[in-house]
């Protein structure tokens, strides 16, 4: 075999492995099942987490305004002014920590919402972000039903929910439901980490009676479920922004 021949062999071979171990690589990538949030077009961006320069090219932004907090349910604690120069659709988010809103905080509220969307055309409406637990949902939706009728009718209203709801809610709270809010952005994580056997949840979400999105936490282990985008009332994910962990 002459010198050539010879160095021709190595370097095809380099190559075959060079390949072959990009190809494991890239494999390995798509088992871990980590969302990317360069892949989608809505987020979550809660106080304290620095809006990345790509944040630029989303179409939908559900951005933490204020909480409702335990100690004080008459106050709104405001953690962001009124975002200018957004030309994504752009959600005030409240979270609240509980139900019984005084006179004085459902009017704070809705002037922020109303500051908004005086700074900002795109202000779709108001998304709640509230843990509700699947035995309390018709609490939940007499709440909400009183907040509607508070809510100027140019703006809709969205609310986080949770993922045992389609499982084990009550149908006739969620029938309900449905003609109260616009759409719930159902949560398959708790705080940065995926909740275990989401897949087994989604794959119940075909039958929830109102529009729903998909929430993914940065980071997190994601594996869609065969079927969830013909689910009759999907209308896509939304991707939870996280801060650098400590």
């Amino acid at each position: 075999m002459g010198q050539e021949t010879a160095l021709l062999l190595v370097s095809r071979r380099a190559a075959l492995i060079g390949g072959a171990a990009l190809a494991l690589a890239a494999c390995g990538r798509r088992g871990q099942g980590r969302v990317d949030p360069r892949e989608y077009d809505a987020f979550f961006l809660w106080a304290g987490v620095r809006a990345p320069g790509w944040l630029a090219r989303a179409k939908t932004i559900y951005a933490l305004c204020g909480e409702v907090r335990a100690a004080d349910p008459s106050r709104l604690a405001v953690l962001r002014a009124a975002p200018r120069g957004v030309a994504a659709e752009l959600w005030l988010v409240v979270r609240t920590e509980r139900l019984d809103w005084t006179e004085r905080t459902y009017g704070a509220v809705l002037a922020e919402l109303d500051r908004w969307a005086s700074a900002n055309p795109h202000v779709a409406g108001l998304q709640v972000d509230f843990d509700a637990a699947t035995r309390g949902l018709a609490g939940y939706v007499a709440f909400l039903q009183d907040l509607r009728r508070r809510l100027p009718s140019r703006f809709q209203l969205s609310i986080t929910g949770l993922m045992d709801w389609s499982a084990n809610g009550d149908p006739a709270a969620l029938a309900v439901l449905a003609g109260v809010v616009d759409e719930v952005v159902v949560q398959t994580y708790q705080g940065r980490s995926t909740i275990p056997g989401y897949e087994n949840y989604l794959a119940r979400l075909g039958t929830l009676p109102i529009p729903f999105k998909v929430a993914l936490a940065q980071g997190g282990e994601w594996r869609e479920p065969p079927g969830l985008r013909r689910a009759p009332h999907f209308r896509g994910f939304v991707v939870f922004l996280l801060a650098p962990a400590p």
